[in-house]
């Protein structure tokens, strides 16, 4: 089986492993170097928090895994807690807080609800927790150098045997299934897409509408030194963790959809400066900028990930509303599975939206505010 992957960050480089070790003969296409794209640019933060039974269990699936490869080349991953809380007078998102934390315990994620006295306890030398309604904390999580990552597993393509046809953009072809490179198209028995922010288009210009915006989000680095837990502010959308650095935090996102070869890259004077004031208030640190940047994510109407058959033989893997790296390690191996022969992760299919849908981008760090 002839095999091609449109997309060397996390996912693809992940996919591409798992079907060369299980026989295939893979060649991976990328206009640019492994993890230049979104996973080059993303928070690195893992957890299996999720209230949803199939998401949860993926996560968890991931969390493991990277848990495993740590140690091999310059990837490590660094157990680390994640607490996520509500400020007082936030009622709708303590709520949703508590309400989201049953749902993942009744998964069987290890995750708990602290009150502010609790949060305090424990966490009290690096958050600020006076403001505090409730918090929850999530004990299996972690953090991780995306970009190593993506080496990492890079290098066990390779390894594996995966060809990589990289530095060069290419298109779609999805009757017969192939990648168009410069005039001529070249077949294979599957193609999986997994190009990020630019799969949309692919997709556009071989004449298939994907449900699927791309949309930018920004971080930035501290010098300041932090020790404490990863930690997401619900009621101000922002989100930190430690860094080699000192700090990394973010969020930043610009509802709008944005043109993946035409966006800024650097972060805002806006951005900046709100981050500052909510790191100042929530963990007392005095902001130090090492680097800030922007990133593009890709969304979709439901916010779970287009995974699966689109066309015959023609696969995608997008629209991870942020989540994408944390995921990749059980996704990729999904999607490889299904691509093989295997039944598909059936509320991720692509199928589920006819493409012309209408949706709002939303950011992805978030706290799930659906009923049960």
């Amino acid at each position: 089986m002839h095999v091609a992957v449109v997309g060397a960050g996390a996912v693809g480089v992940t996919a591409a492993t798992e079907l060369a070790v299980a026989g295939a003969d893979v060649t991976l296409f990328d206009r640019g170097k492994p993890g230049n794209g979104s996973s080059g640019r993303a928070a690195g933060i893992v957890y299996d928090a999720y209230a949803e039974d199939v998401d949860g269990e993926l996560a968890a699936q991931s969390v493991e895994r990277f848990r495993r490869l740590s140690g091999t080349g310059d990837f490590a991953f660094v157990d680390c807690p994640y607490v996520f809380l509500a400020r007082e007078g936030d009622e709708k998102v303590a709520e949703a807080i508590v309400g989201s934390v049953d749902r993942m315990r009744h998964h069987g994620r290890d995750v708990e609800v602290l009150s502010p006295e609790e949060l305090d306890a424990r966490f009290g030398d690096h958050l600020v927790v006076d403001d505090v309604a409730v918090a929850a904390v999530a004990n299996d999580a972690g953090r991780a150098d995306p970009a190593s990552y993506v080496t990492t597993m890079a290098d066990r393509a390779r390894a594996a045997g995966v060809e990589f046809r990289t530095g060069r953009a290419v298109g779609l072809h999805t009757d017969p299934p192939g990648v168009v490179v410069g005039a001529a198209i070249e077949r294979f028995d599957a193609v999986l897409v997994a190009a990020g922010a630019h799969t949309k288009q692919l997709f556009a210009e071989a004449g298939v509408s994907l449900a699927l915006k791309p949309y930018r989000v920004q971080a930035l680095t501290s010098r300041t030194a932090y020790e404490g837990p990863m930690c997401f502010d619900a009621s101000a959308d922002v989100y930190f963790r430690p860094h080699p650095t000192g700090l990394l935090g973010g969020d930043g996102t610009e509802p709008v959809e944005a043109d993946p070869d035409e966006w800024n890259r650097e972060a805002d004077e806006w951005f900046v400066d709100e981050l500052t004031t909510e790191l100042r208030t929530r963990a007392d640190h005095a902001v130090d900028v090492e680097r800030a940047w922007a990133g593009l994510c890709t969304a979709t109407p439901d916010g779970d990930p287009l995974l699966g058959e689109v066309a015959e033989d023609v696969y995608v893997a997008a629209g991870w509303q942020g989540h994408g790296f944390m995921r990749a390690p059980a996704t990729a191996e999904a999607i490889a599975g299904q691509i093989r022969g295997e039944t598909g992760i059936e509320p991720f299919e692509p199928t589920r939206f006819d493409g012309d849908e209408e949706f709002a981008v939303f950011q992805g760090m978030t706290v799930d505010e659906r009923d049960d």
